[in-house]
């Protein structure tokens, strides 16, 4: 009401208005993260797992039985054996207690779908959604894009322009700082754009330039503990042994080769301080991470090795525990 005049309504002392009534929304957005956003993010790769992002295989790997390698894949791949597998590493995560996310994309997908790890990567406020950089998994991103929103969980980025990036070229060396491969997958226009939002986040980004000849930078390192990380002999970049030693870590090469065991062991995720799931029946990684006091779950993965990728790259991390 107007108070001149009673019988004139004014909206001016309205709450809409910011009049007596009016809800500030006094929270940051990191403190929303569990209320008006789903729980999510990590800031760093060893603390404890407690939710991931798959996509479980089928029809469309049939384009990988016609001609492997237009889709990227090794050899053709057994789609009921595939689809167990997965199921078996599921099995795994929910046996643990992680709560495990299916993308749900719309059928018949892409081939390479269920590479998760490659398709988003957390902050600790939300996602950077990636853009892969091959013709055949253009558009992947855009059903991991709908699961995320779908499941409440903030996506801080998207790239633009001829940025590529993916998920699997980046990761958390410390609560503040993360370090991103710049190679095949993904490129400079992609680490400006990522470098950009990271400062907005009062965090530092890395870059390090991948081997010739190399996929992702989640195959030459992996961090097991907050003073543990596993390198490629060789083909670690040396100013990311250099960074992480001035951070104490200590940085452990096992005896792996140029072969497929050796591909298949340094796939891994980490599940908790010195744990981690792992595929089945590699004896020499295995006892080499066990040399380490580190935990191995394993799971098999024998047919999905087909399609160039195992446990790390099946598994898009959604959140861990978080320093506090």
């Amino acid at each position: 009401m107007n108070p001149q005049n009673p019988n004139q309504y004014t909206t001016f002392s309205s709450s809409a208005y910011g009049g007596q009534g009016w809800s500030p929304r006094d929270q940051d957005h990191t403190q929303e993260l569990g209320t008006v956003w789903q729980s999510c993010g990590i800031d760093s790769e060893w603390r404890e797992l407690k939710s991931v992002l798959v996509h479980r295989p089928g029809e469309e790997l049939e384009l990988a039985n016609e001609q492997p390698d237009k889709v990227q894949m090794l050899a053709p791949v057994d789609i009921a054996k595939a689809a167990e597998e997965h199921t078996r590493m599921v099995e795994s995560y929910t046996g643990l207690g992680i709560d495990v996310h299916l993308v749900e994309p719309e059928l018949p997908c892409q081939p390479n779908q269920m590479f998760c790890a490659d398709l988003f990567v957390m902050t600790d406020q939300g996602a950077i959604l990636a853009r892969p950089a091959s013709t055949v998994r253009a558009g992947e991103e855009r059903w991991v894009a709908r699961k995320l929103v779908n499941l409440g969980i903030p996506i801080l980025k998207t790239l633009i322009g001829n940025g590529i990036f993916e998920g699997a070229d980046l990761m958390w060396i410390d609560e503040t700082t993360a370090m991103i491969g710049r190679g095949h997958r993904t490129n400079q226009q992609a680490i400006d754009q990522i470098q950009s939002l990271l400062n907005e986040l009062g965090k530092n980004l890395i870059a390090v330039d991948m081997p010739f000849g190399t996929m992702h930078f989640m195959g030459m390192l992996r961090i097991v503990d907050s003073n543990l990380a596993i390198g490629w002999p060789r083909r670690t970049p040396h100013h990311t042994v250099q960074v992480l030693r001035e951070r104490s870590y200590q940085v452990v090469f096992p005896p792996f080769t140029d072969d497929q065991d050796s591909y298949r062991g340094m796939n891994f995720v980490t599940l908790g301080p010195r744990k981690i799931l792992m595929v089945e029946n590699l004896p020499t990684a295995q006892r080499f991470f066990e040399s380490q006091g580190i935990e191995c779950i394993t799971t098999p993965t024998e047919e999905l090795s087909k399609a160039a990728g195992n446990v790390g790259c099946l598994t898009g991390i959604l959140e861990r525990e978080k320093l506090k």
